[in-house]
């Protein structure tokens, strides 16, 4: 298990909750400094949805976990009516933050940091899917919840909305949830697989190489979802079109191109011809080859009917465990 920290430990830890560093419906996170002088993320949850034995079972759920590619949970606090998660700080945030909302001062993620964070996304999502005891489907992958530590490596973090599935299981009923652009088209049918997580992943490989949100609500409606954008370039080979215009990514243009490709195969409407994340990994070493025999287009009309019931949707209706909440 975790470290079990008591309230009064975290309250001076965080300078009484000082400093926020996010928050959502579920809760708040703040930095905070141990005695030992390293930093840490304290995320307070806001609303008792679980009791506390539920809560335990979830803390030691997740701080059973290890990889280099998932957030560390260090310890908790459950006392009386207080429940806190203790993370290890992540210095340079969450991906959106370099993607979407580019500053003057920070110059723009070069190609080859973005190849390592979506490598690293990868290499997690294998992990959860494929090497620990109980399948774990995350159900929210997005650039939120990708944190970057300090050399810019990429960690998924907020494992709230996740499921575990047994490895007898072949898939698992459960109620929609999620974030709105990131919802697989299967999610319709409540019927949910790992391969929700890599329909989720190809959308977020997508934002990283056009450095544009896929639902990006102050946009016209024609310019509002990035998906239907980059289908329709790419039956008309005009992919380069949509590649992130930063000085770098536009050198490095061709690979970025074959990510794309390597994305919309992550893509297809059918889960069961999406690939599995190991196979994923393998192919962004350089170690294995896209099918060729794949239909890329998944721009048909069922996928598009999912989406725009989605962004009709506005937020998703979830109902998430205990511990979600975006950093």
């Amino acid at each position: 298990m975790p470290t079990r920290f008591t309230y009064e430990e975290l309250k001076a830890a965080t300078g009484d909750f000082q400093k926020k560093l996010g928050g959502g419906g579920f809760g708040s996170v703040f930095e905070g400094d141990m005695a030992t002088g390293d930093k840490i993320a304290v995320k307070r949850l806001d609303s008792l949805g679980q009791g506390k034995k539920e809560f335990m079972a979830e803390v030691k759920t997740i701080g059973s976990i290890h990889h280099n590619n998932l957030v560390r949970l260090i310890g908790f606090c459950a006392e009386k009516l207080h429940r806190l998660l203790v993370y290890e700080f992540m210095c340079n945030g969450s991906l959106d933050k370099w993607i979407f909302h580019k500053e003057p001062l920070r110059p723009p993620l070069d190609w080859q940091t973005r190849r390592t964070i979506v490598l690293d996304i990868a290499k997690g999502l294998a992990y959860l899917h494929e090497d620990c005891r109980q399948r774990i489907v995350h159900l929210d992958i997005k650039p939120q919840n990708i944190l970057l530590d300090a050399d810019l490596h990429a960690k998924i973090s907020d494992f709230g909305l996740s499921k575990l599935i047994d490895r007898d299981q072949s898939q698992v009923v459960t109620t929609m949830r999620g974030t709105p652009g990131y919802l697989a088209p299967e999610w319709f049918s409540s019927v949910i697989t790992e391969k929700a997580d890599v329909y989720s992943f190809g959308i977020v490989v997508m934002e990283v190489v056009c450095g544009r949100k896929n639902l990006d609500r102050s946009q016209p409606e024609e310019f509002m979802h990035l998906l239907p954008i980059v289908m329709k370039k790419d039956e008309k080979d005009q992919l380069v079109d949509v590649v992130d215009r930063s000085e770098d990514m536009q050198l490095h243009k061709s690979e970025a191109l074959k990510m794309m490709k390597v994305a919309i195969w992550r893509l297809q409407s059918n889960y069961t011809s999406r690939p599995s994340m190991s196979i994923v990994v393998k192919v962004l070493e350089g170690n294995s080859d896209v099918d060729a025999e794949l239909d890329y287009s998944v721009h048909n009309p069922a996928a598009m009917a999912a989406i725009k019931r989605e962004a009709e949707l506005g937020t998703t209706p979830v109902l998430p465990s205990f511990l979600s909440g975006p950093r």
